[in-house]
């Protein structure tokens, strides 16, 4: 929504944004899987591609094991996902002028952290299983979880960590979500606010509220977020893959000392290249639920 709009803003539903990211966690899934086995490669491994990575899964168990960990990824959209973009939507609904206008890019900034925060909580324990789940394949088989499913990988996971294993790597992922939603989401309504009141230079082409728009606020956002977040990305990975009890500062140095300071961005293409389309796909879908339901709330 513009800045300048003197519109009043609907209030959408809690749960809508969740949806909006399982619908298209469904499409990604595949690349954030490759994503995951590519960050969990140790520095004496050989680093193969992503395509590599589809193509040898496909090869040797079927079309289905790059959907491996879906009901983990499922679980994940609809607590991490929907906590962070339902109560941002939430507080900048409550920091617009009286609901009429779009609060300033500071507010949505200091929105979309402290929302983000909240979705990394709420989002943890699938987190957790998400990681075992997709790059089970990669480990020695007596270290392998063998979880059947993300409800199955809950109880086994509660049952031989208890409780507090909920919350491994609980820092390091409410850091990466707060940075995740901030250059994402936030970053999403700025390019989307910025495009709608100002002609683009040298074509001097003028957006409007549309499709188009979208695409390319949602691409500017994925790859905006990709960056900034790869580096809390890649220490989660490997903190929640682990069996053992490092801390986050313990993986930094050890991986800075072995592998030196490009470890950061280990997996970027394929982290990019699955963020960029679940950027677009869920901004998109999320635009016409809102659409939808507003169409729906007001007939």
């Amino acid at each position: 929504m513009g800045m300048k709009e003197r519109r009043k803003m609907p209030n959408y539903p809690f749960w809508l944004g969740g949806v909006a990211a399982s619908m298209a966690a469904c499409f990604t899934h595949p690349l954030d899987l490759a994503k995951v086995r590519m960050q969990s490669v140790g520095p004496t491994a050989p680093r193969p591609s992503m395509f590599k990575i589809l193509r040898n899964s496909i090869s040797d168990y079927g079309i289905r094991s790059v959907y491996t960990g879906l009901s983990a990824s499922l679980m994940r959209q609809m607590t991490y996902s929907l906590v962070r973009l339902g109560s941002y939507e939430e507080m900048k609904r409550r920091m617009s002028d009286n609901g009429l206008q779009s609060p300033s890019a500071g507010k949505l900034l200091l929105a979309a952290s402290v929302a983000g925060g909240l979705g990394g909580i709420a989002g943890n324990p699938a987190d957790i299983l998400l990681v075992r789940m997709t790059s089970d394949s990669v480990r020695p088989p007596e270290k392998r979880y063998n979880y059947r499913n993300a409800i199955t990988g809950l109880i086994s996971l509660v049952k031989e960590d208890g409780v507090k294993g909920l919350g491994r790597g609980l820092g390091t992922n409410a850091t990466r979500a707060v940075l995740m939603n901030t250059s994402q989401v936030g970053s999403y309504d700025f390019f989307k606010s910025t495009l709608l009141q100002n002609p683009v230079p040298l074509v001097n082409y003028q957006f409007h509220d549309s499709f188009f728009l979208h695409v390319v606020a949602s691409l500017a956002a994925g790859t905006c977020g990709t960056t900034v977040c790869s580096p809390a990305d890649v220490i989660r990975t490997r903190i929640m893959g682990s069996s053992g009890k490092a801390s986050p500062i313990e993986v930094l140095v050890r991986s800075l000392r072995e592998e030196g300071p490009a470890f950061m961005f280990k997996g970027w293409t394929p982290a990019w290249m699955r963020l960029g389309p679940n950027t677009v796909l869920m901004f998109v879908f999320f635009e016409q639920l809102k659409r939808g339901w507003s169409s729906f709330a007001t007939s």
